[in-house]
């Protein structure tokens, strides 16, 4: 809907507002710009604009300089690429700019003038910019599933790293070991996601009620992706602690607690019992981690591990980070 509404409306504002008889670049540089990527942003339509107009400006001056043919095709697209590659990274920023280009170069000149095409590619650019505001994707704001997800995964691994504990069994350790490096990817994409999803809510009039949930989103994001980080560093040191097969029933109480703590946290958003629960499990398994309860060097690490994830919950939660800190017993 999105490409069909903004190309047609670039197509009549170019036709029969500016009078170009053919406004093929006004065209395709909307559907360029909008794409059919689900993350379609503000700022990564601005960007894919800049690129494009950018090849049409080159392909314009050189069209002037040199004239049309084989070889000035070949250099255009060959300086069109370097510029475009100079200024972004994005191999879609320079794919655009050289297919702007290419029709540029290859095109009879409008009657208007060559550099007739840049205004098509603005008047595009706009359009597609103004549709992403006017008629944003509401995939992106829908209840995706990542947090979901990713507490879960977590919730796997710190069963199965308690089960590990409390048996010595080390192939629930490695186990929970994969699990918790299976967390990366669900970071990457939920943060992908809901960057897309900020993007077009900050932009979008008829969105203003969401922003307020993107933010708890947001958080929820931000603390899910710091006990990440704490799982799988506590991951890699139980597995090498429970090498030896014995039971470690303190250790399993601590991490269970954890697993507890996590699942709390991962419906704390929707759910406020939840968030008031978290809070407290997370103060009672911050007053615990004090390593001297423990025996071996190995052990006491897996605590000192615990207390940052502690630590970083219960600041998530609002908890002043002094209080949060207060809590942790000193080492």
């Amino acid at each position: 809907m999105q490409i069909v509404i903004a190309a047609t409306a670039a197509y009549l504002i170019a036709r029969e507002l500016l009078g170009h008889e053919l406004p093929l670049v006004a065209v395709t540089v909307t559907i360029v710009s909008l794409g059919l990527a689900r993350d379609a942003t503000p700022r990564g339509i601005v960007e894919m604009v800049i690129g494009i107009n950018i090849g049409i400006a080159v392909a314009a001056l050189l069209v002037q300089a040199f004239g049309q043919g084989p070889w000035q095709l070949a250099v255009i697209l060959a300086l069109t690429l370097l510029v475009a590659r100079a200024l972004s990274p994005s191999a879609a920023f320079a794919i655009g700019a050289a297919v702007q280009s290419m029709l540029v170069a290859v095109l009879p000149a409008p009657e208007s003038g060559v550099f007739a095409r840049s205004l098509d590619g603005l008047v595009g650019g706009a359009m597609a910019l103004l549709i992403t505001v006017l008629i944003p994707r509401f995939d992106l704001l829908r209840e995706r599933g990542e947090a979901a997800a990713l507490f879960s995964l977590l919730d796997q691994a710190l069963t199965g790293l308690h089960e590990s504990l409390r048996s010595g069994d080390t192939a629930a350790a490695e186990l929970a070991l994969s699990r918790s490096r299976r967390t990366q990817p669900l970071i990457e994409e939920w943060t992908r996601l809901l960057d897309s999803a900020r993007g077009v809510a900050a932009g979008s009039p008829w969105l203003r009620a969401r922003r307020h949930r993107l933010a708890d989103e947001a958080r929820l994001l931000a603390v899910g992706d710091l006990s990440t980080r704490h799982v799988r560093a506590l991951a890699r040191r139980v597995e090498v602690v429970v090498r030896d097969g014995g039971p470690r029933p303190l250790l399993a109480e601590l991490i269970g607690d954890t697993a507890e703590l996590v699942r709390l946290v991962g419906r704390s958003r929707d759910d406020e019992a939840a968030r008031y629960a978290a809070r407290a499990v997370a103060a009672a398994l911050a007053s615990r981690c004090s390593p001297s309860a423990v025996d071996g060097v190995g052990e006491q690490v897996v605590v000192v591990l615990l207390r940052p994830l502690a630590f970083d919950i219960l600041v998530h939660l609002g908890t002043p980070p002094d209080e949060a800190r207060a809590l942790l017993p000193p080492l």
